[in-house]
């Protein structure tokens, strides 16, 4: 895999963390004092909004919100223009949630990252990211697919997408997106869930989370404009079934049911 297409592939989106870790967290299985440093990993986490503060607060200030949640109140949810399943009606929660990609949903509250970023007085670029707390009063999950199917239909997209982007010959205009899909067939992640998750749902979490940063990178067009308009749509509409079953298995992954 080249340079590009392996840093592409390295984290997995922030809100998976988060959920993961304060559902295990929840369950009884990790300590509280774990929760801020599994989730933030190396940046610099915010809590703004939360319910008794006047400001924002460091991360580990905030989790106390979900302290009287049972696990499974707590859920992933990752929307879309046209499929915002998860979320409560239209309203402000929605809305950031949909321009994110991401939230925390609750039966309360919504919780969606917003990525600042920031360059400091010597010119070194840093992002912090601020977890902006949203009132919703009475929202209820919606159905969603277990691991098992959720594993099946990730695999089928997979092979359609990848017999699709052979046809278009994307090695030709897309050498770091051929690259990083033919690796999926033998992936290594470093994405992991917390104790708790089951051999099928770490599995397909490690899975998901790298082909998540691979389909960021195929959304991006190559230096110089070495895409033209056709060859866009196509790789678009080879990509968008496996783009859908990609969220699909993540939100499965980490909603799954908890074991001790």
């Amino acid at each position: 895999m080249s340079p590009a297409a392996e840093a592409a592939t390295r984290t997995a989106r922030r809100s998976t963390r988060f959920v993961a870790w304060v559902r295990a967290w929840r369950a009884g299985l990790v300590p509280f004092d774990e929760l801020a440093d599994e989730i933030a990993a190396d940046e610099e986490h915010l809590v703004a909004d939360a319910p008794g503060t006047w400001t924002d607060v460091p991360l580990g200030q905030g989790l106390p919100i979900f302290a009287k949640l049972h696990p499974d109140e707590i859920r992933l949810v990752l929307p879309v223009p046209g499929d915002p399943r998860g979320l409560p009606g239209p309203g402000e929660l929605t809305s950031a949630a949909l321009l994110a990609g991401e939230a925390v949903m609750t039966a309360e509250f919504g919780v969606v990252p917003e990525v600042r970023r920031h360059t400091s007085g010597s010119g070194v670029e840093f992002e912090t990211v601020l977890w902006r707390v949203r009132p919703a009063p009475e929202h209820r999950p919606v159905f969603q697919m277990g691991a098992a199917e959720a594993e099946a239909e990730l695999t089928a997209a997979l092979t359609e997408a990848t017999t699709q982007l052979t046809k278009l010959d994307v090695a030709q205009w897309k050498p770091e997106l051929a690259g990083a899909l033919q690796a999926l067939r033998r992936p290594e992640s470093t994405a992991t869930l917390p104790p708790g998750f089951d051999p099928r749902s770490r599995r397909l979490f490690a899975r998901a989370s790298v082909l998540d940063q691979v389909l960021a990178l195929a959304g991006t067009n190559a230096p110089g404009g070495a895409v033209n308009g056709y060859e866009a749509q196509a790789r678009d509409e080879a990509l968008r079934p496996l783009t859908a079953a990609c969220r699909q298995a993540l939100v499965a992954a980490c909603n799954a049911p908890l074991h001790a």
